[in-house]
C-alpha cells in the first residue's frame, strides 16, 4: 500500500504551478537530517500533499512520487537524496495552517507538532481528515 506524505516549499522558490507547469520536476535542496531520512523512505507510487510556506501555509495539492529516491546529482555527498514527482490534482481549495490547527484530531501531526521539518510522513487517519476537510 502506498505511503502518505507532505512536502513544503516557498512558493517563491518552487509553487505546485511551477509542478503542474512542469509536469515532472526532481525534488532537491533537502539537507535536514530527519527530512532526508523521511525523503529516502518515499517508495514509487508514493502521494505527496504539496504545502507552500511562507505567506500561504497552506496544503495546496496532491504530487505522486515517480522514482524511487537517488542521490542528488548535482552534490558531490550522496547523503544528499532527491526524488522525481509530477502532480496530482489540485485541491479545490487550499486548506490552510490555521484550519488544520482547529481540529483537534490532527494535534499530533507533524505539520502542526514539528513546524520546521519539510518532508514527512502523513498517517491514512490524519490524510482522512485532510481530505474530509476539503467536502
Amino acid at each position: 500500500m502506498a505511503k502518505c506524505w507532505l512536502f513544503k516549499t516557498e512558493p517563491s522558490d518552487y509553487s505546485y504551478d511551477d509542478l503542474e507547469r512542469d509536469k515532472k520536476t526532481i525534488w532537491e535542496g533537502v539537507h535536514n537530517n530527519l527530512a532526508l531520512k523521511n525523503l529516502r523512505e518515499v517508495r514509487l507510487g508514493d502521494e505527496i500533499l504539496i504545502y507552500h510556506s511562507g505567506n500561504d501555509k497552506a496544503i495546496i495539492g496532491l504530487a505522486e512520487a515517480v522514482s524511487e529516491p537517488f542521490p542528488d546529482p548535482k552534490e558531490k555527498d550522496d547523503k544528499l537524496t532527491v526524488i522525481s514527482l509530477k502532480p496530482k490534482r489540485r485541491y479545490p481549495r487550499p486548506i490552510t495552517l490555521a484550519e488544520i490547527k482547529l481540529r483537534p484530531e490532527l494535534t499530533d501531526f507533524d505539520l502542526v507538532r514539528l513546524p520546521r521539518l519539510s518532508i514527512m510522513p502523513v498517517s491514512r487517519e490524519h490524510w482522512q481528515v485532510l481530505e474530509d476537510m476539503l467536502k
